[in-house]
C-alpha cells in the first residue's frame, strides 16, 4: 500500500506532532479512546461502501533514524470474530509551500472486511489516511481537532459492551451518514381551512356548529388511544339516526276489546238461554 498526501504545513511542524502520541491520537478520524488506556488505543467505526465495520484495538508510533515513522497496530471487530494487522511507515518529504506525507506499508486483515469489494476497502483506507494528513496539519498550525473523548458508560437496564459500542456516534466524515430528515407537524394541530365554495342562505349556522363539533373532535382525540378513538361514537352529521319507537295504546283501550268480546258472548248465552225456556 503507497499513498501521498499534500499538506501545506512545514515539515518541521510535523514532525513535532508525531512526536507526542496524544496529539496523535486526537488527528486519528473518528477515534474514541478508552478511558485509561494507551493514548492511541480505542474504538474506531469505518464506512466501507454500504457496511460499517467497528474494530477496537492500538497503535504503536516510533521515530526511525531516517526521520520516518513506523506504526504497527492490532484490532479486532468489536462485534465478530474479525481482525486486522497494520504495518506502516510515514515519511515527509520537504515541497515548496509545505511537505508531503507519503505513506508505505502492509495490512493483512479477515472477517467481514475480507468480504467486501476491494476497490471499496481501498477507497475507505484512503480517505483515512487523507483525513489523518488533514487532522495532522490541523494540529501543526495550532487548530487543534477536538480530543476524543470515551464512549460514557451505558445506564441500567440497557445494553453494555458491544452493543454499547455500536450505538456510540461515529466520525461524520467516515459514516456519511445522511442527515436526519425534520419532524413533520402534526394534522391534529392545524386549523380548518374555510370552503372555497360561499355558503348558501339559511346554512351559515349548521357550518359554523359543524367547524365547532370537529374543532371539538380534534381536542377529545388528543391523548386518548386508538382503541378509545375507534369505539367512541360519531358526533355531528354523521351520529347514528336513533330507532324509530313502537307506539304503545294507552291503558283504558288496551282493555276495551276484550271487555267488549265478553259482553258480546254473554248476550249470547243469555239469549240462547231464554229460547230454551220457551
Amino acid at each position: 500500500m503507497e499513498h501521498e498526501v499534500f499538506v501545506p504545513v512545514p515539515a518541521e511542524r510535523l514532525r513535532e506532532v508525531l512526536d507526542d502520541p496524544a496529539r496523535v491520537a486526537r488527528a486519528v478520524p473518528g477515534l474514541q479512546q478508552d478511558a485509561g488506556a494507551e493514548p492511541v488505543a480505542g474504538r474506531l467505526k469505518i464506512r466501507v461502501g454500504s457496511h460499517s465495520v467497528t474494530y477496537r484495538g492500538a497503535v504503536r508510533i516510533s521515530r526511525r533514524g531516517d526521520d520516518a515513522y513506523a506504526v504497527e497496530g492490532e484490532a479486532e471487530e468489536s462485534r465478530g470474530s474479525g481482525s486486522v494487522k497494520l504495518s506502516l511507515r510515514i515519511a515527509l518529504r520537504a515541497a515548496e509551500d509545505g511537505c508531503t506525507v507519503v505513506y508505505d506499508g502492509t495490512a493483512s486483515a479477515d472477517g467481514r472486511i475480507k468480504d467486501l469489494p476491494a476497490d471499496a476497502v481501498e477507497s475507505a483506507v484512503t480517505r483515512l489516511l487523507n483525513r489523518f494528513a488533514e487532522h495532522l496539519a490541523a494540529a501543526a498550525t495550532g487548530a487543534d481537532v477536538e480530543a476524543p473523548t470515551p464512549p460514557p458508560p451505558a445506564p441500567s437496564g440497557q445494553g453494555t459492551g458491544t452493543e454499547a459500542e455500536e450505538k456510540a456516534p461515529a466520525d461524520p466524515g467516515l459514516t456519511e451518514e445522511p442527515p436526519a430528515s425534520p419532524e413533520r407537524p402534526s394534522v391534529f394541530g392545524a386549523d380548518v381551512p374555510p370552503s372555497s365554495l360561499g355558503p348558501e342562505a339559511g346554512e351559515d349556522q349548521d357550518d359554523e356548529e359543524d367547524i365547532a363539533e370537529a374543532a371539538h373532535a380534534r381536542r377529545t382525540m388528543i391523548g386518548r388511544s386508538a382503541e378509545e378513538v375507534d369505539h367512541a361514537p360519531p358526533r355531528g352529521r354523521y351520529a347514528p339516526v336513533p330507532a324509530p319507537q313502537t307506539v304503545t295504546p294507552p291503558a283504558p283501550l288496551r282493555w276495551a276489546a276484550p271487555a267488549a268480546a265478553l259482553a258480546v258472548a254473554s248476550a249470547i248465552v243469555a239469549v240462547r238461554a231464554l229460547r230454551r225456556r220457551r
